[in-house]
């Protein structure tokens, strides 16, 4: 295949916000990876949309930061509601950070910035091309791709996968991805509205039909994301006003006035038995999925991808792998405790109605009341209790 070189030391598969970030920091240190990509063009929607401290900390290190706070909303309060009433009010303004805040910057526009980051570095990326097997070979590995112009081997001493959860890096490796799916389904949409509420708040609204999260964006939107086992494929703008209506705020209500773009999907949880098997290492999605719970999927990608680059330079510098070793188990452990915490969040959010649903709001209402604890919950949330 034309312009894809013979070999090279590193191959990231994928440039979603987690490749790129890899292969940006790896340009930085003076390594030249190969990053090939499938899609033809970036995509123009997508589920993340929360930029969280300890990630607008590590890309610091890129230059991305400022322009990633010029382009996103700084959001310092997330509040769980029972409809109208408070439940627990998390303020990230208490945390230890340069930036103690949530940062709402959908991930089209976070991947934009990180593509610009690389003028800086040098490089591109391949695309479309697309992985069709990855081999053991000499030293190494052997990737078998294929793109318009049609198919090749490239030799790497690494290849790793950025390719999300149906990574086929880690389908090729026999790396298993233990975990399960929720029986709720979910929907998406990203809206402009008449919305009673405070800007500067991210809330979650429990409600007997099921949870509902709205968050501002950017441009005066809105994003909604909420359990609904009976929605459209493509809901419509009346269906996400029906929720709103049944789960949002009653004293005030909420009107969408315009429909941006819509989804529905199911999630799952899931974490692949190792990150690390020989020279093929697994990041982001390809690693792990969960439910979006306190928008942490791709913050911890990117925390995984720049936490990588430092015992990967070492590895081909010296072949010294027990820093990916170290690295492997590190961010397997942090993955486990971000599946649990979320799978916490979205069993409580679900929990019913009638006695359940009190004794939830109960519970939760105590924790929001004992010293200190709200505060480390938003470090938790923030991902700063992670090295």
């Amino acid at each position: 295949m034309n312009g894809l070189p013979a070999e090279a030391d590193v191959i990231v598969i994928g440039a979603g916000p987690t490749g790129l970030a890899l292969w940006a920091e790896l340009r930085r240190r003076g390594r030249a990876p190969l990053t090939i990509e499938r899609r033809s063009e970036p995509a123009q929607h997508s589920r993340a949309a929360v930029v969280h401290a300890r990630t607008l900390e590590v890309l610091d290190v890129l230059g991305a930061t400022p322009e990633l706070l010029r382009r996103g909303i700084q959001v310092p309060i997330f509040r769980v509601r029972d409809r109208d009433r408070a439940l627990i009010t998390i303020d990230f303004r208490a945390i230890a950070s340069r930036y103690p805040f949530t940062l709402m910057c959908p991930q089209d526009e976070t991947e934009a910035v990180l593509r610009d980051c690389l003028g800086k570095f040098g490089g591109s990326v391949t695309k479309p091309v697309e992985v069709v097997a990855v081999r053991p070979a000499s030293d190494g590995l052997e990737v078998e791709v294929k793109g318009p112009a049609g198919g090749s081997i490239v030799k790497a001493r690494y290849v790793v996968g950025c390719d999300g959860g149906h990574s086929i890096v880690r389908r090729e490796a026999g790396i298993s991805f233990d975990g399960g799916t929720y029986e709720e389904g979910f929907v998406l949409a990203d809206v402009r509205m008449n919305w009673p509420l405070d800007r500067t708040e991210v809330s979650l609204f429990f409600a007997a039909g099921g949870l509902v999260v709205v968050a501002p964006l950017p441009y005066d939107q809105y994003r909604i994301v909420a359990t609904a086992d009976d929605a459209p494929k493509i809901p419509t703008a009346q269906y996400m006003q029906r929720l709103l209506e049944t789960r949002g705020p009653d004293k005030e209500l909420a009107i969408i006035k315009e429909l941006l773009w819509t989804s529905s999907y199911k999630i799952h949880h899931r974490v692949a038995s190792t990150m690390h098997q020989d020279r093929i290492l697994l990041v982001g999605d390809a690693a792990h999925v969960h439910s979006p719970a306190g928008g942490q999927g791709m913050n911890t990608g990117i925390q995984d991808a720049i936490a990588l680059t430092e015992p990967l330079d070492r590895a081909l510098t010296h072949r010294d792998e027990n820093g990916l070793v170290a690295w492997a188990e590190a961010r397997r452990a942090n993955a486990k405790r971000v599946v649990r915490m979320t799978d916490r969040i979205t069993r409580a959010a679900t929990a019913g109605d009638g006695a359940p649903r009190l004794l939830r709001n109960a519970f939760i209402s105590l924790i929001g009341h004992i010293p200190g604890l709200s505060r480390k919950i938003a470090t938790q949330l923030a991902e700063l209790e992670v090295n």
